[in-house]
């Protein structure tokens, strides 16, 4: 596969999470709360497969861990909302199997290992760990958002969820800059300002209760 396929591949999946995020953004300014549209949830998981198709590509440990990380938990919020079940049959089997087939086709047939997965000549393993870092702060978001969630018994954004966003995206950034990755680089700064404006809206709600 050229470099301009793979690019294609991960700008495919940073517009589908830049357009979550912009959905997010409109309904939430019209209603003047923070809310979770359940399209939010459908398009993460259609971008975080495409993500970490792309991470694998590049074989970038730090993309393919940030995305093993939130997969499931994005399927567990299109449940929360009900929408899970409307979801033919052989398209819930096909993405709850995805990350097990393709490790498992990976495995099998020699094209990757753990020396090529951890040591890769275009990033020093200081970066790497930086990387690591970035995503497990960008990513934990959506642990603590699942275990919110799972509290309220109702898929929901709280403000700890944007504060770690904007920690953990600001970190990518840095590391996409080193990495000179054009996909994590547009990716975040359009959601940035994204997590900014729901902090703010977020502080606005708490003051008026």
């Amino acid at each position: 596969m050229t470099e301009w396929q793979v690019y294609s591949i991960g700008f495919a999946a940073q517009i589908l999470f830049s357009a979550r995020l912009l959905n997010q953004w409109i309904v939430s300014e019209k209603n003047k709360k923070v809310l979770t549209p359940s399209l939010f949830w459908k398009l993460s998981l259609i971008a975080s497969f495409l993500l970490f198709v792309y991470g694998y590509l590049r074989s970038d440990f730090s993309i393919m861990l940030g995305q093993a990380i939130t997969y499931f938990i994005y399927i567990r919020n299109i449940q929360l909302q009900g929408k899970w079940n409307r979801l033919p049959v052989f398209f819930r089997w096909f993405l709850y199997s995805f990350p097990i087939m393709i490790i498992t086709y990976s495995y099998f047939n020699n094209t990757y290992d753990i020396q090529k997965l951890f040591y890769n000549e275009a990033i020093p393993i200081w970066l790497m760990l930086l990387g690591i870092l970035a995503q497990l702060i960008f990513n934990f978001r959506f642990i603590y958002q699942w275990i919110h969630s799972e509290r309220a018994k109702e898929s929901m954004l709280p403000l700890g969820f944007w504060v770690l966003s904007l920690l953990g995206s600001g970190l990518i950034l840095l590391y996409a800059i080193f990495r000179k990755d054009p996909v994590l680089l547009a990716g975040h700064l359009m959601g940035s300002m994204v997590y900014i404006r729901n902090i703010l809206l977020n502080n606005r709600e708490y003051v008026k209760a």
